[in-house]
């Protein structure tokens, strides 16, 4: 694996994941490591009930005697999943851009201090952030 340009610093909140995704999916096949910080506070546009039932009906696909898909509940997991969806990543160039990829819940230690970029957001009436949708998907 190639050593990155830079690091990108992708503040995450409010941000909506579709924009998110496709932003840090073009910085990554450029050649960028991208870190996503606050991943939970990011936005799916849409109506939450509809959003919850969505993810809901993928997490019922891998139960029973049928074994998977494995869907992740975690935000920063359902975060990365949208990305690799914009990354052909089981070819060599997208495998590696998929790899330079990083996101995280909250704000780690290591990136307190670093300058960060926000991606422009639209303004939405419903929408529905990745920790409710995760609190919804695991119960809790």
């Amino acid at each position: 694996m190639e050593k990155p340009k830079t690091e990108i610093v992708i503040d995450a909140e409010d941000a909506t994941v579709g924009r998110l995704a496709s932003f840090a999916a073009k910085k990554s096949l450029q050649g960028n490591a991208v870190a996503i910080i606050n991943s939970e506070k990011a936005k799916i546009i849409g109506t939450p009930s509809v959003t919850i039932e969505k993810y809901r009906a993928r997490v019922r696909l891998g139960h029973g005697a049928q074994k998977g898909p494995i869907i992740l509940r975690r935000p920063s997991e359902i975060l990365r999943r949208a990305i690799r969806g914009m990354i052909e990543y089981k070819k060599g160039k997208g495998s590696e851009a998929f790899k330079r990829i990083r996101c995280y819940e909250g704000i780690p230690k290591l990136y307190e201090n670093k300058e960060t970029v926000t991606i422009p957001t639209k303004e939405a009436i419903k929408f529905i952030t990745l920790e409710k949708l995760s609190r919804h998907l695991t119960g809790k």
